[in-house]
């Protein structure tokens, strides 16, 4: 009987242990969902994307770092009642909709697009489960083949009372609901673009199947068409002998007045204003330096569109009444040659907005008739120029041939020593410089730090892994130094990227025109020159984020502020790759998720990528609405493994649209 009770006692242990064993490995699983940790060993999985760092994540819990200064992804959601299930679909009017209830008669099996509610909002089981799908959307008509919603609403321009001063061109969205809510077309013959570097010199016709530049420009040396070709021999009005011959000029000024000045160094970062179709910005690239081209949508329309058909940066953008999109001391060097701008109105309104978005130091190169040329009106346009940057306190460096330069001073010396009543006045010191999302242009001069943030950048290429000055003005709460926050973003995105390229091959990809949805500090961009992607990114910080923009700008790399509720100002097809890194998540209670996406592949080139990194509690929604707009998805664990709150969905828009 002993022996009984021993086997009893034994085998009650056993159970207890296995118990007990069961139980930690559970709660291990269960508290890791909620863990962002970065660094997991090789795994055999393929689809899981491993770490080469091993001690990388116990320095930095990178993903809870960089959400102390961006609104952490929502992952909670309300249990919905059984009878009743609400979505993001078409509904009746052709629109996409999270408010709209889905009955039984949405139910179609033969729909693209479905996924199981498990009464959780996110992946686990259990649950009665109700059925529903989003409808496929359609092709909108050919003629939106152009489409840029914000920039081609012409119910709100008819409304408008003048556009004397340019507000034709400006962003007028579609109101709350009449927004896109079907697939841009490419036009008919539409082919995959030629690859960068050859794009700089010749594009297809059919992708950008417009003669009126040819018509307008083409003794300027602008563009050419060749059969099924447009070419592109580099010049410009004002440079009609090549872009190459017309830089070499301006830094032969710099080099006579300030020696130690040189692309690429010291110039890292520039404006075009009135670019063209961007040859300034396509030959400077080869000195190393980064140009945002802008222009409007006007006469010569579809000059952006041209520039990024290249491979070129560059927006829609207009010197109206608002203030463009970029923050305070964002470039080195502003250029505006022929740009039909009349700086001098208003009380140089539009001057002071350059002095804005000129660095403080920072150089202002003029190439216009009032500068060579001797004719009596504009010569008065030339006395006027000079009487403007001079209340402005710009230096006035040098004029040679059809070039004048100024210089922007590197502190508020001068500001303060002028005559009462000069104007433009210095702004309000209440007045953020750095807001720029719908606010109007101020006649006015922007203060510059008096600790001189902004004013004081490393030189490239050293620039891009240092932390700036301004990085201490960023508003933001962390629990750790903003210097070691910057550093971990940046070896985070290193580390991540280097995952992509030995699992995903990512460089076979085609990856000219990048865009970086929500940037931080810019640190996928970073990863991306590290690695030597031949590549520029258009880093967006959304409205609803921190404004991390003077940190990007002072790295020497380039973005604009957007919401995400409303669409990007550029064409359609303009873009390689999307990089979507907890921005759904975070977006999802202010803006309906079918419309981003929509918009998405309206700027998303056929051939082109979206990788989306984001709470696996919105990856069934997030699939389900890429499968209606024809996308083919792939979910794939992170290198946190299958247990982590994250997932990458790889999209692939194929050439269906065309």
């Amino acid at each position: 009987m002993s022996l009984d009770l021993l086997r009893s006692s034994l085998a009650l242990k056993i159970i207890g242990s296995l118990f007990i064993a069961v139980t930690f490995f559970y709660l291990g699983m269960h508290w890791s969902d909620g863990y962002q940790q970065l660094v997991f060993f090789s795994d055999p999985n393929p689809n899981r994307l491993v770490s080469t760092s091993p001690n990388f994540d116990k320095q930095f819990n990178v993903s809870a770092l960089i959400n102390d200064f961006q609104p952490p992804p929502e992952v909670a959601l309300e249990s919905p009642q059984p009878e009743v299930k609400k979505f993001g679909i078409v509904s009746e009017n052709g629109t996409m909709s999270e408010d709209f209830e889905v009955g039984n008669e949405w139910v179609n099996e033969t729909e693209v697009a479905s996924t199981e509610d498990d009464g959780g909002g996110g992946g686990g089981g259990g649950g009665s489960s109700t059925r529903f799908v989003i409808k496929r959307f359609g092709l909108c008509p050919r003629n939106m083949s152009e489409y840029i919603p914000c920039l081609d609403n012409e119910e709100a321009i008819k409304k408008l009372p003048s556009t004397e001063k340019g507000e034709r061109f400006q962003r007028y969205c579609p109101e709350k609901g009449r927004g896109l809510n079907c697939l841009v077309p490419a036009p008919k013959g539409y082919r995959t673009p030629i690859p960068w570097p050859q794009s700089r010199d010749e594009v297809w016709f059919n992708n950008v199947p417009h003669n009126r530049l040819v018509e307008d420009k083409g003794g300027q040396n602008w563009i050419s068409r060749d059969k099924d070709k447009f070419k592109f021999p580099g010049g410009g009005t004002q440079f009609i002998h090549g872009a190459n011959e017309y830089l070499d000029h301006i830094a032969k000024v710099f080099l006579c007045m300030i020696p130690e000045i040189t692309f690429g160094r010291h110039i890292r970062v520039v404006l075009d204003v009135g670019c063209g179709v961007a040859s300034f910005g396509a030959y400077l690239l080869s000195r190393n330096v980064l140009t945002m081209s802008v222009a409007p949508k006007d006469v010569h329309e579809n000059q952006i569109q041209f520039a990024l058909e290249r491979g070129v940066p560059a927006m829609a953008s207009v010197f109206a009444t608002r203030r463009l999109l970029y923050p305070s001391q964002a470039f080195d060097l502003i250029h505006c040659s022929r740009c039909r701008i009349n700086w001098t109105r208003d009380d140089g309104i539009l001057l002071a907005e350059v002095d804005r978005m000129l660095r403080g130091g920072g150089y202002f190169v003029w190439a216009a008739q009032p500068v060579y040329k001797h004719e009596e009106a504009l010569e008065e346009q030339w006395e006027e120029m000079l009487d403007l940057t001079t209340r402005l306190c710009w230096n006035f460096l040098k004029k040679d041939g059809y070039i004048a330069v100024w210089q922007k001073p590197s502190n508020n010396s001068c500001y303060l020593n002028r005559e009462e009543g000069t104007k433009p006045p210095l702004c309000d010191p209440r007045d953020d410089p750095d807001n720029v999302w719908y606010v109007n242009l101020k006649a006015c001069i922007s203060r510059l730090p008096e600790n001189g943030y902004g004013t004081n950048v490393t030189e490239w290429p050293a620039r891009l892994q240092t932390p700036p000055d301004r990085l201490q003005s960023i508003k933001f709460d962390a629990f750790t130094s903003r210097a070691e926050l910057f550093k971990a973003e940046s070896k985070y995105w290193n580390e991540i990227i280097g995952q992509y390229v030995d699992t995903l091959r990512w460089k076979e990809m085609r990856m000219r025109n990048v865009m970086d949805m929500r940037a931080g500090f810019g640190g996928f961009a970073a990863a991306l020159i590290s690695r030597k992607f031949d590549c520029w990114v258009m880093n967006v910080v959304p409205v609803s984020s921190t404004n991390t923009l003077p940190v990007i700008y002072d790295r020497g790399l380039m973005g604009v502020m957007h919401d995400w509720c409303e669409a990007f100002d550029t064409y359609p097809r303009t873009y390689d790759f999307l990089h979507a890194a907890n921005l759904l998540s975070a977006e999802r209670k202010r803006c309906n998720m079918s419309s981003i996406m929509l918009e998405m592949d309206r700027i998303l080139r056929p051939g082109g990528q979206v990788y989306i990194r984001d709470s696996i509690a919105i990856m069934d929604e997030i699939q389900d609405i890429a499968k209606a707009m024809g996308w083919q998805v792939t979910l794939r664990d992170t290198s946190e493994g299958p247990h982590a709150s994250y997932r990458v969905l790889v999209c692939d828009k194929h050439l269906l649209h065309a």
